[in-house]
């Protein structure tokens, strides 16, 4: 698994290639590098947005609200969770559990959380990436 995150730090997915490179460095098959990487959502088999905004939709979430926020997100992006918008700056997803459940509703950006946010707060997030103030890779 770790050398599956090397290989996606790389190439910012994981096409056949990487797949291959892994397969080969670890005396293992392509098919058997691809079965674990397709098992984890935390893997991704098809390009993704520069930005990857991941929404908790647990119980935990839920009731604080994640539906209206993973809708607001499909609104203000333009693309249905599951997505990337067309300039390959957004990947959109529900995710089952984030583990901030006492923070709900829990948005990772790029895998940094942002905790209680609520529908409202989802315009200011998206401006904020899209060029405003803090919007650096490491969002």
């Amino acid at each position: 698994m770790p050398a599956l995150h090397l290989a996606q730090d790389r190439y910012g997915w994981l096409p056949p290639e990487a797949l291959r490179e892994v397969a080969e460095a670890l005396d293992l098959t392509p098919a058997y590098c691809y079965a674990v990487a397709s098992f984890y959502d935390m893997y991704h088999l098809e390009p993704v947005g520069r930005y990857e905004i991941a929404v908790c939709t647990n119980v935990s979430c839920a009731l604080a609200g994640a539906q209206d926020v993973l809708a607001a997100f499909e609104r203000e992006l333009g693309v249905q969770a599951g997505g990337t918008t067309e300039d390959g700056e957004f990947s959109l997803s529900s995710f089952e559990c984030l583990g901030g459940c006492g923070w709900a509703t829990v948005v990772a950006v790029n895998w940094r959380y942002r905790e209680h946010v609520t529908a409202g707060d989802v315009p200011g997030i998206v401006a904020e990436l899209r060029g405003g103030e803090g919007a650096g890779d490491d969002a």
